[in-house]
């Protein structure tokens, strides 16, 4: 019974392993060069397909655009 506590708590410790470190070497710095991150205007939650050069809103979730130099300002990284 004492093995198999064992087992279960290292199988359980490895999935939590792998499932942290495969978040965090998702795709994220490839999400960061879309438009969603690159455009003059941007949604505050870079919607996948948002982002433009004039104002508006989000064609996703509907929040306004907001300048990306004043959204970086703020000290907001997407590191």
């Amino acid at each position: 019974m004492k093995f198999i506590k064992i087992i279960i708590f290292f199988l359980a410790f490895a999935f939590t392993g792998l499932t942290t470190y495969s978040c965090n070497n998702s795709t994220e710095k490839t999400e960061q060069k879309g438009k969603a991150y690159t455009s003059e205007y941007v949604c505050p939650m870079h919607c996948e397909g948002s982002g433009s050069d004039s104002p508006g809103e989000c064609p996703v979730c509907g929040m306004d655009y907001v300048e990306r130099e004043s959204h970086m300002s703020d000290g907001h990284t997407h590191n």
